[in-house]
């Protein structure tokens, strides 16, 4: 599969801490005043949702430590998608203004890149259903699931839950609707190229489409500061 990032600039202050999905939502109601707007042209079939194979990545920015957290110059909107798509997504979204649960930001500055392979890949968050299990067994069996959800994709490599800063295990949460969903941060060691490559494009997990299971080069890091 060959895809592209689209990364957008953004012209704005503040967003929740806990945006994803506020972010998908935002982006997804897009989608049919578009398709109306473009019903008699002659393009390829405007989708009214986000397709499967299309990932949005969280905003990061500078926690406020009140659930807030505030942009700065290296702050960008992220989508992944198939090369085949990246003009519908870089027409839909440039210069759009998105309100995020009250928050409004612009995408500006739309640029193309390729991911780039790295032995070592880092996601903030990633989900599994293990709702039914003991709280305390969860890091267990939330790795036995990232081990069979990287054999399912044919990649060789050690996945390992995060830690923060305090030295504490990186335990996150997801706010959808009314449920909040329980990950961790993962890094997944020893890729080669190509499966740095595919695990970026896959991802692990469910919930993708909500910044869930977005894996990049650890190097990245020092430029989101």
């Amino acid at each position: 599969m060959n895809f592209l990032e689209v990364q957008f600039a953004l012209r704005g202050r503040t967003l929740p801490a806990d945006h994803s999905y506020a972010l998908y939502s935002a982006v997804k109601q897009l989608l049919p005043s578009y398709a109306q707007k473009n019903q008699q042209s002659e393009e390829s079939v405007i989708p009214i949702n986000l397709p499967a194979d299309v990932r949005l990545c969280s905003i990061p920015g500078i926690p406020d430590k009140d659930g807030m957290i505030y942009l700065h110059r290296g702050s960008r909107m992220r989508l992944r998608c198939p090369a085949e798509q990246v003009q519908f997504w870089y027409r839909l979204l440039q210069n759009q203004v998105l309100d995020i649960r009250g928050h409004l930001i612009r995408l500006v500055q739309p640029r193309l890149t390729l991911p780039q392979p790295s032995d070592t890949l880092k996601a903030r968050l990633v989900t599994f259903k293990l709702e039914a299990i003991d709280h305390a067994e969860v890091p267990y069996y939330f790795l036995e699931s990232c081990k069979k959800g990287l054999e399912r994709l044919e990649i060789r490599a050690q996945a390992s839950i995060d830690s923060t800063a305090a030295g504490d295990l990186a335990r996150r949460t997801l706010q959808v609707k009314d449920k909040k969903i329980l990950g961790y941060g993962v890094i997944v060691e020893g890729l080669s190229d190509d499966d740095s490559l595919k695990l970026q494009w896959h991802g692990l997990g469910g919930r993708q489409h909500f910044g869930c299971g977005w894996f990049y080069p650890v190097r990245e890091e020092a430029n989101d500061s």
